[in-house]
């Protein structure tokens, strides 16, 4: 899959087995969605730096059916929302390993960019998995703090 736009090199990072973030040269905030110009500083300058994929789960929801998603994901498959450690507390979504896993939002994870088919094309997309029980953590099923 190739990009868009300002989020080009993100994809090609992606395809290569990598995760890359944007960050402003002039006042080094990262930037997701990647931006053309920095709406803190104005910069037209950006570098893209690799970070490691691991962060904190942020968000995250369960699917039971289908909806056209790659075979790959199997059912039932999670969608989560993963705030990056290293990059300012940007956020990308991706899929678990696990579709059974029992999730709290708060727990730690690890990405792994992988590279999938779907209706006949290459695609990158972000597996995670669960490193380990976050303190205080709140479940999403309970709505209560552990």
């Amino acid at each position: 899959m190739s990009g868009l736009g300002a989020d080009g090199e993100y994809w090609k990072a992606l395809a290569q087995g990598k995760v890359k973030m944007q960050q402003c040269a002039g006042c080094e905030k990262w930037n997701w969605p990647a931006v053309w110009r920095c709406g803190d500083c104005g910069s037209w300058e950006h570098a893209w730096r690799e970070v490691a994929p691991a962060g904190r789960i942020f968000s995250w929801t369960r699917t039971w059916h289908e909806f056209g998603a790659p075979a790959a994901f199997g059912l039932p498959y999670v969608s989560v929302v993963v705030e990056l450690d290293g990059a300012g507390g940007r956020r990308l979504i991706g899929t678990m390993h696990d579709g059974a896993a029992a999730l709290k939002i708060g727990q730690h994870v690890t990405g792994e960019p992988v590279q999938l088919e779907w209706e006949g094309q290459a695609m990158s997309a972000l597996r995670w998995k669960l490193t380990g029980e976050a303190a205080g953590a709140t479940s999403a099923s309970e709505g209560k703090t552990a």
